[in-house]
């Protein structure tokens, strides 16, 4: 590499890596922990590549960019940012920034961006050309590397109309990937319009793409529209063929679509094996995200339970804290069923414990009694309910020892089931009682008694994202 190479960065250490680095590499490079330095060098014409971070001492490296646009437009600059968020990343983006690195960054990637950029002198490659900046908050949470490299995604696609599919395990988030692309994106003034493929019709989809089905009560999408195709992994071999047909026609071209799909299975192996149309994934699949089970960002689980904490909260139900040691139990569980069942089980919880602090003792008790959260277990039991309860019975009786349980232990048993079955079943329907009386197959009248016998605080909420 050959070039001069700004780094402002407030942590001297930082400023000291990147520096010897930056040398060995062959550049030249003037560092500094000052706005105001950075501004005098860049207004000077000194550098070819800027490397700055968000927060430093004497103001902010993202406020800076447009005047750094307005100044030297072919001036290159990479932020780096402990403040890793998407709303980082699609900030940095949206006021032209080169690239976007979350803290802590591996050192080999940022060499690689910064020979990039040195390489494209003179060609305006900004990952996104954007007026504007986004100050709103997003229920994407984590900081995790891969969901960094999601975020960044993200901020790369945000603003164009490329035909893109989102996949990723069941609970995942790719429903709110998809409506946070709709929503960020120059569509937002426009519908965003989900389709869910397993219960729709070639007619209904026709229906909702270009109209003329009024005999099935079907609107049209509005022009310009987002339209989500949920699970089109799902479509049989008919409907493939038909979509692709309707994709191709002027109908649909006229009506400029964006269009996003999502899919918890491979689509590429479903094309390998006959299943998925080859020519129907790539008219969909211009671009793929994947998003990463939770298993493999476990370090995002206490930001994760806290925000579905304050959620719970602001829908009206009690407002609850959790321990550190709680937060390490739930780190520790496989979910198997991924954010929406951590979700699901974090709402529980608020609902089933009086106390105002969840502790490792509440969290222990209530994995016990969900058997899919012990997924492993479940598995070699064949995944058979009554072998899950007949352990944790099996564990009661361990602890008398050699002595019988209290007397009343058959209602015990029964409502220690019939608690969080009736609490999870109405955490999953937001608390309507006509739904879960629907859910369980038992009367209204039955539901509100037990509600009130079992002590259950029920409170209506809108679905969380």
């Amino acid at each position: 590499m050959d070039g001069t190479i700004l780094v402002a960065d407030d942590d001297r250490t930082i400023r000291a890596v990147l520096t010897q680095a930056l040398t060995r590499a062959g550049c030249k490079v003037r560092a500094t922990g000052s706005i105001e330095t950075l501004w005098r060098w860049i207004d000077e014409g000194d550098g070819d590549v800027v490397i700055s971070d968000v927060n430093l001492p004497d103001g902010d490296g993202l406020e800076m960019l447009p005047a750094i646009k307005r100044k030297r437009k072919d001036l290159p600059v990479i932020i780096i940012s402990a403040q890793n968020t998407v709303i980082t990343a699609i900030k940095a983006s949206e006021l032209g920034a080169y690239d976007y690195l979350p803290k802590p960054f591996d050192l080999k990637k940022l060499l690689s961006k910064v020979n990039k950029a040195l390489s494209n002198q003179g060609t305006n490659n900004n990952i996104i050309q954007q007026d504007g900046a986004v100050d709103q908050e997003l229920p994407l949470i984590g900081s995790s590397p891969l969901m960094q490299d999601v975020y960044r995604f993200l901020a790369r696609v945000l603003h164009t109309d490329l035909s893109t599919i989102i996949t990723g395990e069941s609970g995942t988030g790719k429903d709110l990937l998809a409506h946070t692309m709709h929503d960020l994106g120059p569509r937002a003034p426009m519908d965003f319009v989900r389709i869910n493929i397993s219960s729709s019709n070639i007619d209904k989809i026709e229906g909702t793409l270009i109209g003329g089905k009024e005999d099935l009560n079907i609107s049209p999408a509005s022009k310009s529209s987002t339209i989500y195709f949920d699970e089109i992994s799902e479509m049989s071999d008919e409907t493939q063929l038909q979509l692709l047909d309707l994709l191709r026609s002027d109908a649909v071209i006229s009506k400029n679509y964006r269009f996003i799909s999502s899919s918890r299975l491979s689509l590429q192996n479903l094309i390998s094996q006959g299943i998925i149309r080859e020519d129907l994934f790539y008219r969909l699949n211009v671009v793929n995200i994947n998003l990463p089970p939770l298993r493999d960002r476990v370090g995002d689980i206490p930001d994760l339970t806290k925000h579905f904490l304050q959620q719970s909260a602001l829908s009206g139900m009690p407002k609850k804290v959790i321990s550190a040691k709680a937060i390490q139990l739930l780190q520790n569980a496989p979910w198997a069923g991924n954010i929406r069942e951590l979700e699901n089980f974090i709402n529980s919880l608020v609902v089933l414990i009086s106390d105002e602090e969840i502790t490792p003792i509440h969290v222990e008790e209530n994995l016990n009694l969900i058997p899919s959260v012990n997924s492993n277990e479940l598995d070699a039991d064949n995944g058979k309910l009554s072998s899950s309860v007949e352990k944790h019975i099996k564990r009661y009786f361990d602890l008398h020892g050699d002595n019988l349980p209290p007397p009343g232990l058959y209602n015990r048993i029964l409502k220690e089931i019939e608690l969080p079955l009736i609490a999870l079943s109405l955490s999953a329907t937001r608390g309507n009682q006509i739904k879960t009386s629907e859910l369980l197959g038992i009367n209204r009248n039955t539901l509100r008694k037990k509600i009130k016998d079992l002590d259950i605080v029920v409170t209506r909420s809108k679905k969380m994202m």
